[in-house]
């Protein structure tokens, strides 16, 4: 659990991280901010509209890349689609300022969790630091 909970806290720090999907072969990279952790499983959020959730359905493979302070965090991961309500208020609950868009009811938003995990935290300085989970 701490490995996830190091995880959380560098995407926090880092505010905006990069979302890449495949989109029948074409990668597709954009900025995305949320990430929450909910019942032990690191969560991303979108809108079902929207076409990362349309890539995310048809290929769940994801990485995620954020710098923290001068490292960066790269993410590898399946994403898993978790229709329970209480997730998408304890997103929405996280990040206030999505409320004037979504609501957990409202039929577009979603969350995801991440499974099969590996993040790794590269420096210029120190070594590679491995997560899995």
């Amino acid at each position: 659990m701490q490995e996830i909970k190091e995880v959380f806290e560098m995407l926090k720090k880092a505010g905006t991280y990069y979302l890449a999907t495949c989109d029948d072969g074409q990668p597709r990279v954009r900025p995305f901010g949320t990430v929450n952790l909910y019942n032990g499983k690191l969560y991303i959020q979108t809108g079902k509209s929207k076409a990362v959730s349309h890539q995310l359905h048809a290929n769940p493979k994801l990485e995620l890349c954020a710098m923290v302070g001068g490292d960066w965090l790269r993410v590898e991961a399946s994403a898993v689609e978790d229709d329970d309500r209480a997730a998408r208020v304890s997103m929405l609950e996280a990040y206030p300022s999505l409320q004037a868009m979504y609501s957990p009811d409202d039929g577009n938003t979603e969350v995801w969790y991440l499974r099969n995990v590996t993040a790794t935290l590269y420096s210029f300085t120190d070594p590679p630091k491995v997560y899995k989970f």
